[in-house]
């Protein structure tokens, strides 16, 4: 990746994943028990509450191993997919959703490798920037720049995501909440983009995810 990862950081890496999948995961657990301690009756609630759990698990680990995965950098990974893998990581919660039209031409690099990767690590950074939900949009901002806004009340990139997502911070003075910036920032670079943060008049938070194509 042009830049050497220490075990530290695959440390907070595992972290970051185990942290977000820990609860849907251990509410599975539960329901089971729920279900061996109530008997029959008990059954429908339970179920409720494992289907719930196991789809929570499932788009989170859909929509990181789009992000992080060898596989989500692969030219035949589409904006569609993207889009749909982000509407069911967002849908459970239900404070965060998405307005954009994945089959528009949102950028001139779209089906180059690295895009579609790229624009999911985007999605999910603005997802840490909306504390109290709303609304996140993906357009095409010029020739070769695609912009993904995050619009909602408090809307902010605390600091110091902005150089965790720069790689200004040293892997060693990392903390899980900003792994998931500094690694979009890493794989940027890998495949020769630029993700960074711009000045939005309208309030909110954007992103730029400018195309090395000119």
């Amino acid at each position: 990746m042009g830049q050497q990862i220490d075990i530290a950081f695959l440390e907070l890496m595992a972290s970051k994943v185990c942290h977000d999948l820990i609860s849907p995961i251990g509410a599975i657990s539960n329901g089971i028990e729920f279900m061996e301690e109530m008997g029959p009756d008990a059954i429908e609630e339970a179920v409720d509450l494992l289907k719930f759990s196991a789809t929570q698990a499932s788009a989170k680990l859909q929509a990181y191993r789009m992000a992080y995965g060898a596989g989500g950098g692969d030219i035949s990974i589409k904006p569609e997919d993207v889009h749909k893998s982000f509407a069911k990581f967002i849908q459970l919660d239900k404070k965060i959703t998405q307005d954009w039209d994945p089959h528009a031409d949102i950028g001139p690099d779209e089906r180059s490798e690295g895009f579609s990767k790229l624009l999911m690590c985007a999605l999910l950074l603005s997802c840490e920037c909306l504390p109290k939900g709303g609304v996140i949009t993906v357009d095409k901002a010029g020739q070769n720049i695609t912009s993904i806004k995050a619009s909602g009340q408090d809307a902010a990139l605390k600091p110091p995501m902005d150089k965790a997502l720069s790689n200004e911070i040293h892997q060693d003075a990392l903390e899980p909440r900003y792994v998931h910036a500094y690694m979009s920032g890493l794989l940027a670079k890998q495949y020769g983009f630029q993700l960074e943060p711009k000045a939005n008049t309208e309030g909110g938070v954007e992103f730029h995810l400018i195309s090395p194509a000119v």
